[in-house]
């Protein structure tokens, strides 16, 4: 038998381990010092530490000095660094997934979206769902109900409480008993505590037996006092319980006075009111509300006296005099009554201008001579003085109001006005300079808004040289001089939106002053005198305007298209001949020049200008007009020449190619024309007019097919371009593929989701019920498309709704008023309205 070898342990090859006993090792000794300290350093090196981590016992004697701070900084900087540069592309992936994880996982919103948009094609009887009802078992059982006799005293004090005191209405007894309404006055006992209780509780405050209360709230609040039912009568004693105190705790208070006289006409009391008013003018005698309140209160034939007595105790009151002149019947006793009144308050400018509104003209200077002389401060009277007076005593009259009033800027102003009034119009910039000057000595800070508003009251009241003089003085003040220009300009542009048009020419007038060789202010200043201005005017400013600037083209042309407009060809003709001597290679002139030959009906003039054009200017431009005018005298040879010569000179130029191929296609040469596109757009492949005319010769030659090959090439040349996808879902229904036409509409929303042009015709294109909801999700991508809003209109239109689509295509006009879909529409149609219909269409349009 052979022995196991050496080392062996049985079952090792299965995992087990061997073990050991107390026998086979002896007995436990201590260990040393170096075991304590290796176990020390391992169960070190098994913690973690948050800066070094899990290396501490590896740098367990390296000290952490500034040279390893300095280098964690950067190495921290490197990875924050690093980390922005991966956050872009970690933000853009992350929307990324977002978006596709939306669309393959759609919410529950979104997919009931087409289902909650056809439900505003649900009937009302479609909506009339029957009521499940209540058919649970706990409402079924039958619950035991038990009655306890209830005593007798309860009983009789139950009686007691519901007895009523009832009494039979007047009303009810002239009927004769029919119909008898019946007065709860029990109800009326419990009204104490309403609205006007809690308001008085409010107001009042209980200091020592006292009760302090606010009059004048009562002044506004009984003013709104009426009695509405038998409710109130108990709020009304109480509210005149509290005003009794009020006046008997503190009758020299008027406002007590007057709230209680007020309560008691409130309630229809009118002699009571009297009565306590009377009482409160014995009270308070020096308060002009009690009198006047006295006075609203009496009768006409007692109020004359009650003022009077007023008017003695209180002679220095404006409001008694002035209510004193309202009772009077004629001027005569009003004039009567202001002047006793002057008598007692001279410097009152109140009375002053009521006395001198009943006066007439003469009268009138006689009052305000003495008004200034008593009122000499109020400037008022100084200018009303002046206007009455003739051109020289006005003139004193205002020199005394500026001695008076040396910083009031409205007199200098009237000064100015007085000369132009008599046509001494050299005099009103002169007076009007002196005016700033004195006032800026008088330390006045001359405000440049202020004096603006003055212009434009001058031009108002007619005064043109006065508003010019106010501009030319105060424009520049508090301006810096680089901001001139801007501010001047915008100071115009907010005149013109507020009417002023005389004080926009005088800041215009100013600024070409200023900055003469400035094109766009005599531009704008061109546009106002064409707008609102003469056609000399016009004329006068354009020649000054050419005489600063003669290299603006601009200039020329708008003086001879307004000579053309108003018929004087030759004028146009001359000025047209100087912009040519001052710019003799300008295309705009020489077409220009053209253009006014043929339209006054001067072909040969026209031919002769042209060829002189190509000669010396040979632009584009040139060369189609050429063609165009031999197209429209129907010289076909000679428009063929043109046309083959400006190719060779201008190949990449479209609007020639465009010009052949339409040539072409006139004459039925539809193999030529197709040949003239396809070489124009070898050059000019971005051109979208020749892709839409060679799709439309391959439809007219070889069907769809061809048309549709076309226009997918012509998409991949030129990628959202909604203009091709528009030509191709209209190719598709012409040959009437609906389900096609469909496909190709939503593509080219995906492609371009904001073209107005495209949702304007797929909402053509669906049915009429869903037109409305097609229209909202345009307006949502595109609310100012003018194709869009021109659709909403056609809409409204056709639902009979006149007033609505006259709106809508307002808007439509106003966004693009060159926008050929929207005022077609706007301009026809308006006849086509039923008879029958003419009713219902107006009621719809209101």
């Amino acid at each position: 038998m052979v022995g196991p070898p050496m080392n062996y342990i049985a079952g090792v090859g299965r995992g087990a381990a061997g073990f050991t006993t107390r026998s086979d090792v002896g007995p436990a000794i201590g260990c040393s010092k170096h075991e304590m300290v290796d176990e020390e350093t391992y169960e070190r090196n098994q913690k973690f530490d948050d800066f070094e981590g899990s290396d501490i016992g590896l740098f367990a004697s390296a000290e952490y000095g500034e040279d390893d701070k300095a280098a964690d900084a950067i190495w921290e900087s490197v990875d924050k660094r690093m980390e922005s540069r991966r956050k872009d592309r970690k933000e853009a992936r992350f929307k990324q997934d977002m978006a596709k994880y939306r669309a393959s996982n759609p919410s529950i919103a979104e997919d009931f979206m087409d289902f909650k948009r056809k439900l505003y094609e649900l009937t009302e009887q479609d909506w009339d769902i029957p009521e499940v009802g209540d058919y649970s078992l706990r409402n079924k059982k039958r619950r035991f109900e038990s009655f306890v006799p209830v005593p007798d005293t309860l009983l009789q004090k139950a009686n007691r409480e519901q007895n009523h005191v009832v009494a039979l209405d007047p009303n009810g007894v002239a009927t004769r008993g029919t119909e008898t309404p019946v007065t709860d006055l029990t109800a009326v006992g419990e009204g104490r505590g309403t609205v006007l209780s809690l308001k008085l509780d409010k107001a009042s405050d209980s200091v020592l037996g006292l009760t302090v209360v606010n009059p004048e709230g009562y002044l506004t609040d009984l003013k709104s006092v009426k009695i509405s039912s038998d409710v109130e009568i108990s709020d009304i004693k109480k509210a005149r319980l509290l005003l009794k105190s009020v006046t008997r705790s503190n009758p020299r208070h008027p406002h007590g006075w007057i709230a209680a006289a007020r309560l008691e006409e409130a309630v229809g009391r009118i002699q009571g009111a009297r009565k306590l008013i009377k009482e409160g003018s014995e009270q308070c005698p020096k308060s002009e509300d009690v009198w006047s309140e006295a006075c609203r209160l009496a009768s006409p034939n007692e109020a004359k006296a009650v003022i009077a007595r007023g008017v003695r105790e209180i002679p220095n009151s404006v409001k008694l005099w002035m209510e004193a002149a309202r009772l009077e019947n004629d001027d005569l006793n009003k004039s009567r009554v202001l002047r006793k009144g002057l008598e007692h308050i001279p410097d009152s400018l109140r009375l002053w201008k009521a006395i001198v509104e009943l006066s007439n003209e003469e009268d009138a200077r006689v009052l305000l001579c003495r008004a200034v002389e008593c009122c000499p401060l109020h400037v008022e009277l100084w200018l009303a003085l002046a206007r009455l007076e003739t051109y020289d005593n006005a003139k004193k009259v205002l020199n005394k109001a500026r001695e008076k009033l040396g910083k009031e800027p409205t007199i200098w102003i009237a000064a100015s006005k007085v000369e132009e009034a008599n046509g001494k119009t050299d005099m009103v910039g002169k007076i009007i300079e002196r005016g700033i000057r004195t006032l800026q000595r008088e330390g006045l800070v001359i405000d440049r808004e202020a004096w603006m508003k003055e212009a434009e009251a001058a031009e108002r009241a007619g005064s043109v040289e006065t508003c010019q003089a106010i501009i030319r003085n105060t424009i520049g003040i508090g301006v810096e001089e680089q901001d001139r220009k801007r501010t001047w300009v915008a100071d115009a542009d907010e005149c013109k939106n507020r009417g002023s048009m005389e004080t926009a020419r005088a800041i215009y007038s100013h600024a070409l002053s200023v900055f003469f060789n400035k094109k766009s202010i005599w531009i704008k200043a061109a546009e106002l005198e064409k707008s609102h201005g003469s056609r000399e005017s016009l004329d006068a400013l354009l020649r000054r305007a050419v005489t600063y600037i003669p290299q603006a083209e601009v200039l020329w042309l708008m003086g001879a298209k307004e000579k053309g407009l108003a018929g004087d060809v030759p004028a146009a003709r001359a000025i047209l001949e100087e912009a040519h001597a001052a710019i003799p290679h300008s295309q705009e002139i020489w077409l220009a020049a053209f253009k006014l030959e043929f339209e006054n009906h001067e072909p040969e003039r026209a031919r002769m200008l042209l060829a002189k054009a190509r000669e010396r200017v040979g632009t584009q431009k040139v060369w189609m007009k050429s063609a165009i005018v031999e197209r429209e005298l129907g010289n076909v040879a000679e428009e063929r020449r043109l046309l083959d010569e400006g190719l060779k000179l201008f190949p990449s130029y479209f609007k020639l190619w465009l010009m052949l191929g339409r040539l072409e296609e006139r004459f039925d040469r539809l193999e030529q024309a197709k040949k003239g596109y396809q070489s124009g757009l070898k050059l000019c492949p971005s051109c979208i007019p020749l892709w839409l005319s060679l799709a439309n010769v391959e439809e007219k030659m070889n069907g769809l097919s061809k048309a549709r090959t076309v226009l997918i090439i012509a998409r991949k040349k030129n990628p959202g371009n909604p203009e091709i996808w528009l030509a191709a879902v209209r190719a598709e229904l012409r040959h009437g593929n609906k389900k096609e036409a469909d496909i190709l509409m939503a593509k080219a929303l995906q492609e371009c989701p904001n073209s107005g042009i495209l949702w304007a015709e797929s909402v053509e294109m669906v049915p009429h019920p869903q037109r409305k909801t097609k229209c909202m999700d345009a307006l949502k991508k595109c609310d100012d498309d003018p194709h869009v809003i021109a659709t909403m209109a056609k809409l409204f239109w056709h639902d009979g709704k006149v007033g609505k689509a006259r709106t809508w295509l307002n808007k439509a006009v106003t966004r693009a008023s060159d926008n050929g879909i929207s005022l077609n529409f706007s301009f026809q149609g308006f006849g086509e309205i039923p008879p029958s219909d003419q009713k219902h269409l107006e009621e719809s349009s209101d």
